[in-house]
């Protein structure tokens, strides 16, 4: 084979190694951008259920504090009640007691 036939062939090899290697180095850098937006996509979709997740268990704490709250009004309000219903029982024995200490001392006075 001629002289000029071996260097067109190298050429043309060396030109058809290039394009291999600037299509690899494409393809390379397509799968690393595309890699970056599924990283992207990953990330924003767990920071959205951490979100999601963060609320949902705020709303369970709120509803078990509101829940913890209205048990504790109603025991105070039956208590409430109960010291009610005691002292009304005892007005006519605190009021008969009160009406002998006063003859008493009216008593004492005479």
């Amino acid at each position: 084979m001629p002289r000029p036939e071996v260097l067109e062939r190298i050429q043309s090899a060396e030109e058809e190694a290039d394009e291999i290697v600037a299509l690899a180095q494409n393809d390379r850098d397509e799968r690393i951008a595309e890699a970056r937006e599924r990283a992207e996509e990953i990330r924003t979709d767990a920071e959205q259920e951490a979100r999601d997740l963060k609320e949902r268990r705020l709303e369970a704490a709120r509803d078990e504090i509101d829940e913890e709250c209205e048990r504790v009004l109603e025991e105070g309000e039956q208590e409430r009640e109960a010291l009610a219903n005691r002292a009304q029982d005892r007005v006519d024995e605190v009021t008969e007691y009160v009406v002998e200490l006063f003859q008493e001392d009216v008593h004492a006075q005479t």
